[in-house]
């Protein structure tokens, strides 16, 4: 970002309409400058003044969405070199290969099985975007069938690897509504993959021999009108691939280099003979600094530990990961089920009802919002008082739901139980274990 907040609200209409959804437009001005809003969100900006402001909000590396459907996803974006300074905004896509001579039996049986390998971590559904198709003998019309029917038949993205223009035009011809990936323009072919970008609206990588090309390529085609590139610096080698990553990285954030700014695609696939050496050449370039990596396969043991990798690095450091408030059900309880609550912090929701899940007694648990923090921090914080979560029990509507006035609070949070005995006088408030593997002996006990 480079202009402060102050800075923008000088350019801002100053009409504390409150359209944009924050009351003031120094509020909305301190929004974009921490890319926490977006300038679209105003609507009486004017068009002098935006102009000036997007281009000075744009971040130093240029988001570039990718595909259409519940798999479109955006890279780039960045602002920061280091997670801890602030956080990573455009999670990697992660890629599988598949080469355009395939039978299309064989085609539909390898998409249902990669289509299969989604996996459930702490609410979330991980699973990968995109099928890297590659030209396997330049048969235009082979290319183009295959890519039809993976746009067609499947919720995955598309990266469309080929450097023959007339075969690449015949596959953005049948897939183009998928928003995919071309790939790539290089020295020999920019002008012409660079004018098809161009008229389709789609994004292109870019691939060089070494950085100084990269640059040049990126010039060129920036300068032809193409906005969207992702960058491939010709890499194959680990030791070099990671160099060029840190400097594309670097280079924008550090240097204001904007022949840079985009993110980039690296191709694991290329560099091991085996999916093993391609997991771990992908998990460095995850955390260093790839915006697409590209593997040969996905099977669940490789592919697992690169989408858990990814979730931990492109989580927000400062925004602890949390579930939404309220009552949740756990195994069909009724109004003679017992009550728990517990704080929203993502980890100790799906710990303490897996272990009431475990218990195989329906319970009702409470879900309170405590920013994202665990029960013992929330409590230190003021923010698990006995009071605030009395009010909380109160005001949910659990007491429309059991015929009992019994509460079980976390052991941890024994403390505030005499708080809650006075904002809850009716209620009788029951101390749980302060381990969560001691839940599902506590249920039973209280059951017999």
């Amino acid at each position: 970002m480079g202009l402060t907040g102050i800075q923008i609200f000088k350019m801002l209409p100053q009409t504390n309409c409150g359209e944009c959804g924050v009351p003031t437009c120094l509020a909305f001005a301190m929004n974009l400058a921490s890319g926490k809003a977006e300038l679209d969100a105003c609507p009486y900006v004017s068009d002098e003044a935006r102009e000036q402001l997007a281009e000075a909000s744009a971040p130093p590396i240029r988001p570039v969405a990718i595909g259409v459907g519940p798999r479109a996803f955006k890279i780039g974006g960045e602002t920061v070199m280091f997670r801890h300074e602030k956080t990573f905004y455009g999670p990697p896509g992660i890629a599988a290969t598949v080469l355009s001579d395939m039978d299309g039996d064989a085609l539909d049986k390898k998409l249902r099985e990669w289509n299969a390998l989604q996996f459930e971590r702490v609410g979330l559904n991980l699973r990968p975007e995109l099928v890297a198709l590659k030209d396997a003998n330049g048969d235009a019309e082979a290319f183009a069938a295959a890519a039809k029917k993976i746009a067609q038949e499947s919720e995955f993205c598309l990266i469309l690897m080929t450097e023959n223009v007339d075969v690449m035009k015949a596959a953005v011809e049948v897939s183009a509504f998928k928003k995919p990936l071309l790939y790539a323009a290089t020295g020999d072919n920019a002008e012409d993959m660079g004018n098809l970008a161009k008229e389709s609206g789609l994004p292109l990588a870019v691939k060089a021999d070494n950085m100084d090309d990269l640059i040049a390529l990126s010039d060129k085609l920036t300068g032809m009108g193409v906005k969207d590139l992702v960058l491939d610096s010709g890499a194959r080698e680990i030791q070099q691939l990671f160099q060029d990553q840190v400097a594309i990285r670097r280079a924008p954030l550090k240097a204001g280099n904007k022949s840079l700014g985009f993110p980039s695609i690296a191709f694991p696939c290329e560099m091991a003979g085996n999916l093993d050496v391609e997991t771990m050449i992908a998990a460095m370039l995850i955390a260093k600094y790839a915006g697409i990596v590209v593997l040969s396969d996905f099977r669940s043991g490789n592919l697992f530990p690169l989408l858990l990798e990814r979730l931990n690095i492109y989580t927000d450091p400062q925004r602890p990961m949390t579930v939404t408030e309220g009552i949740y059900e756990i195994g069909s309880p009724d109004e003679n089920s017992p009550v728990l609550v517990t704080t929203n912090f993502s980890l100790t929701y799906f710990i303490v009802s897996g272990e009431i899940e475990g218990s195989r007694v329906p319970s009702w648990l409470l879900i309170m919002d405590t920013e994202g923090l665990s029960v013992m921090t929330a409590w230190a914080a003021g923010k698990f008082s006995g009071d605030i979560v009395g009010t909380f029990v109160k005001k949910c509507g659990i007491a429309d739901k059991v015929a009992h006035k019994k509460i079980i609070i976390p052991g941890y949070a024994a403390a505030i139980s005499g708080e809650m005995e006075e904002e809850l006088p009716e209620w009788e408030i029951l101390i749980g274990p302060r381990d969560a593997s001691l839940i599902p002996k506590f249920l039973k006990d209280m059951a017999k």
